[in-house]
């Protein structure tokens, strides 16, 4: 089951003839990510403090299938993948609710690495037990 993130498009999301900018969908799976793992009790300020570690992206895939415009409405959506002993891999898309059209779909995989040295780790086991609830 997907996380639903409600994104509504700013100005500051298009371009000149008001289409959401094709890097603007990064940003809204961003979003979703980061909003998703908070619903699972996962804040990442706060993992960084109490184990040393952050989640960084190392991969993307992203397919643009469909125009966003200015004012649009749209779910942005988080589906966990596969996890690894460093890393998982997320399914992300930027749809209009309403119709449910897929507007942009990616794969997202990030890796948790130590925050000082940037140097992969493994995922910290309470992540892991938050994940497969």
């Amino acid at each position: 089951m997907a996380f639903g993130f409600p994104i509504r498009v700013y100005w500051e999301d298009t371009d000149a003839g008001g289409i959401v900018f094709y890097a603007n969908y990064l940003k809204f799976f961003e979003r979703a990510r980061t909003e998703w793992l908070r619903s699972l009790g996962i804040e990442q300020h706060r993992l960084r403090e109490q184990t040393g570690g952050i989640f960084i992206v190392s991969e993307t895939k992203v397919r643009y299938l469909s125009p966003a415009r200015l004012d649009d409405e749209l779910l942005a959506t988080a589906q966990l993948q596969e996890t690894g002993r460093a890393s998982m891999t997320i399914a992300q898309q930027a749809l209009q609710p309403t119709t449910g059209r897929v507007l942009a779909e990616g794969i997202i995989r990030i890796g948790w690495v130590d925050a000082a040295t940037l140097r992969p780790a493994r995922i910290p086991a309470v992540i892991l037990e938050a994940l497969n609830r």
